[in-house]
């Protein structure tokens, strides 16, 4: 034993103090890993619901790694003439060696203090979006929307994303403020249409599929103003008109839910393909070149 402790000293120049105190820091670091190991079993025997699972689980690692911080931490400030100068020097050499996963732990404070976004909600940050299915001390993870899918529906794939970045990207939230999003689809129509009559025929779709989500809006929107500058004059849908090359381009802008988007307007299209087919005086547009040759206009 001592013939190791001489050698511990003359290689790593630990005097037999620290060595001490470096094998106590092993030796609570074990046994507070294995009482985790233990009591996580024993409560995944014993809770069903597989949210409460997930929860439980992520209180006890932390507990564990608190409890492994204070514990460790008290061996080692007795060699140390005061907190203070453990603290110099902690900190000192963790900003040297471990500068993103310090940056990220700090993240994660923020993430637990400012909560912009808890599990569930839909968010987008450095150029990912997606829906949150995981917080953790350095990382957060979605659950991929868009990129290659059309109207942010699901991927399938897993994003971890260090909390760090927080610090340096944009975040947008889909689930904060009155928790609904504004869809748009524009329709071009040709010239001789009845764009009037088109105009009428959507706003009556819009209305069907998104007027009665102004209501639940408006009274989000009050809720939500307490703590954000929101402010809409109009929360109904709308339709709006404006010209292009090819013909008028009728758009309907209505409310719908972040997670409903695809299928809100796959309700619509389905619904003004069914109107428009039963009016002869309304016709789909596409790019088309015209030119008058001797006062006779013609289409390409």
């Amino acid at each position: 034993m001592f013939n190791l402790i001489y050698i511990l000293q003359e290689s790593l120049g630990l005097s037999p103090d620290n060595q001490i105190r470096l094998l106590n820091t092993f030796v609570i670091v074990i046994t507070l890993w294995l009482l985790h190991w233990l009591i996580s079993r024993i409560l995944w025997r014993q809770v069903q619901s597989q949210r409460n699972q997930y929860i439980w689980s992520r209180v006890l690692k932390y507990v564990t790694i608190v409890f492994t911080i204070l514990l460790a931490g008290k061996v080692w400030f007795i060699s140390f003439q005061s907190i203070a100068t453990f603290f110099a020097l902690l900190s000192t050499g963790l900003v040297i060696v471990l500068k993103e996963p310090i940056t990220n732990l700090f993240g994660g404070i923020f993430l637990f203090i400012q909560r912009p976004f808890s599990i569930g909600d839909r968010i987008e940050i450095a150029g990912h979006a997606g829906d949150v299915i995981d917080i953790r001390i350095s990382q957060f993870t979605l659950l991929e929307i868009g990129n290659w899918v059309y109207k942010e529906q699901s991927t399938g794939r897993v994003i971890h994303i260090p909390n760090g970045r927080l610090f340096k990207n944009t975040l947008a939230n889909y689930s904060k403020g009155f928790q609904h999003i504004w869809n748009e689809i524009s329709i071009l129509i040709t010239f001789e249409s009845d764009w009037k009559k088109a105009k009428i025929i959507l706003q009556n779709i819009a209305n069907k599929h998104s007027k009665h989500l102004s209501k639940p809006a408006e009274k989000r929107i009050k809720k939500a103003s307490k703590r954000y500058m929101i402010f809409y004059s109009k929360l109904t849908p709308i339709v709006y008109c404006r010209v292009e090359d090819s013909g008028p381009v009728l758009t309907i802008r209505y409310l719908c839910e972040p997670r409903n988007r695809r299928e809100s307007e796959h309700a619509v299209w389905e619904n003004v393909l069914e109107e428009f087919n039963q009016h002869s005086d309304i016709s789909f547009a596409y790019p088309t070149v015209r030119y008058y040759k001797n006062n006779e206009k013609t289409a390409l």
